[in-house]
């Protein structure tokens, strides 16, 4: 049975080890990750704490082992279509359109947002930035190959997204997948065409430390299914980062299951499941 007070002192080999800090991420959350730790590399809990504290190796395995990695192509195709159809067109009369995936993980987000700016026209204009505490998910996100039998199923939120009008059922548009994929079923694998895999540029970050590394701000920012593991300060700063690298009137797009809580609320209002930033 793993205890706060063994946690805590895992949370602090780590820091004193590196630059990484979960002392404000979910307790409950964290906890779980420690204890699937435990089992997979067969320690008990001192154990892992002396080997990140001597062993930088090891501690980078076991924080990409803490980080959670979970996306898919067009995740939840209702903020898609909205983005598509409400939210994307008041952007396209602008010269650029600056946009932040925060916590990309492997990338299936960043390419389903540059499939969406391809058919309407803006892939020029964009300027796409994604960064993750990963690294070993952002070398996966660049290459942009995943299993092609695990993301058949996705390819139902690609029709829903690309080809089928939420608003006009009767308007179907015909877009290949090859459009877009290289499919190679033999081998399982799908992989991104050359002009998406070359579109965004990539960086290590740490949404708890590092502030905004691009200097830039920002039209949209995406930061899904990620600050539901922090703890209600810590997400209070990186929401408060997030306002700070958005343009007046920008959107930052949250998970489902994700609101912004605390004062850092009245800096936006939110319009059909976005943030768009308060003009002030």
């Amino acid at each position: 049975m793993v205890t706060n007070e063994d946690v805590q002192r895992f949370i602090t080999a780590i820091k004193m080890a590196s630059t990484y800090d979960f002392n404000d991420y979910s307790d409950r959350s964290f906890k779980r990750r420690v204890e699937k730790l435990l089992v997979d590399n067969h320690m008990d809990i001192n154990q892992l704490s002396l080997k990140v504290a001597k062993d930088k190796d090891f501690l980078e395995k076991v924080v990409k082992d803490i980080t959670v990695n979970t996306t898919e192509l067009f995740r939840d195709p209702e903020m898609w279509s909205t983005l598509r159809y409400q939210i994307l067109p008041k952007l396209k009369k602008n010269k650029s359109i600056f946009i932040w995936h925060a916590g990309c993980s492997s990338g299936q987000e960043i390419y389903s947002m540059l499939i969406l700016l391809n058919e309407l026209g803006m892939f020029e204009q964009a300027k796409v930035f994604a960064s993750d505490i990963n690294s070993d998910m952002l070398e996966v996100a660049k290459k942009g190959t995943y299993k092609y039998r695990f993301n058949l199923g996705y390819l139902d939120n690609f029709d829903k997204v690309i080809k089928e009008n939420p608003l006009n059922y009767e308007d179907v548009k015909h877009v290949d997948y090859e459009k877009y994929f290289d499919i190679d079923k033999v081998k399982d694998t799908i992989t991104m065409k050359q002009f998406l895999r070359e579109k965004a540029v990539f960086r290590k970050h740490d949404l708890v430390k590092d502030g905004n590394i691009f200097y830039s701000k920002f039209d949209i920012i995406f930061c899904r299914n990620v600050i539901i593991y922090f703890n209600n300060k810590l997400q209070n700063s990186v929401i408060e980062l997030f306002s700070n690298s958005l343009y007046r009137e920008g959107y930052l797009i949250l998970g489902a299951h994700e609101s912004i809580l605390g004062p850092v609320a009245n800096n936006f209002e939110r319009t059909k499941g976005f943030y768009r930033k308060k003009q002030f």
